[in-house]
């Protein structure tokens, strides 16, 4: 007699997982359309991280060169005409990178992860790439986060990942009574 536990089930005929992450792709819709009209409440704050050579995505050309791959934006003070392109299927969204406004274009396909750190709230994708346009590198891509509102001119030699802990508040530490 076979122990109930050691067997596996079997491995299903339909894609759960595909449909699964297709959802989960609607809830970043929702809060895109949501912050577009209403803005960010409270201390809420997005973490958009996406292929930047996923066609269809719309990113300055010094950007592109900087993170060829692999970016992050963060969306918390400074960015303005954010919207859900129904027809596209696509976020846009303006920002400053080094003072100079630009708009980017992100396809929902192209996103990797989606984060409010604010509430602990993260989804992670795999990227939905077109047959016909795979990536031309098959490296593993770098992380790089872009911060709206960087202050560096310089370009960076490689990607970096940009901590943000250097801004946020920190309480002092309570004195032993």
């Amino acid at each position: 007699m076979e122990d109930d536990q050691e067997q596996q089930p079997p491995e299903s005929l339909l894609p759960y997982a595909e449909w699964i992450e297709i959802a989960l792709r609607q809830v970043v819709v929702r809060a895109v359309q949501h912050v577009g009209k209403e803005g960010l409440p409270g201390g809420h704050h997005f973490y958009i991280t996406f292929r930047t050579d996923h066609p269809g995505v719309k990113i300055p050309p010094h950007l592109r060169a900087q993170y060829p791959q692999e970016m992050t934006i963060v969306l918390q003070h400074r960015f303005w005409d954010l919207q859900f392109n129904d027809e596209t299927q696509s976020i846009a969204v303006g920002l400053s990178f080094n003072g100079v406004g630009s708009t980017l274009v992100v396809p929902l396909d192209s996103l990797i992860a989606f984060a409010d750190p604010h509430v602990g709230h993260v989804l992670r994708f795999h990227p939905r790439m077109p047959e016909d346009a795979a990536p031309a590198a098959a490296q593993e891509p770098a992380t790089a986060e872009a911060v709206a509102e960087a202050p560096d001119d310089k370009p960076e030699e490689a990607p970096q990942v940009v901590s943000l802990d250097a801004f946020r508040r920190r309480t002092p530490p309570k004195k032993p009574t």
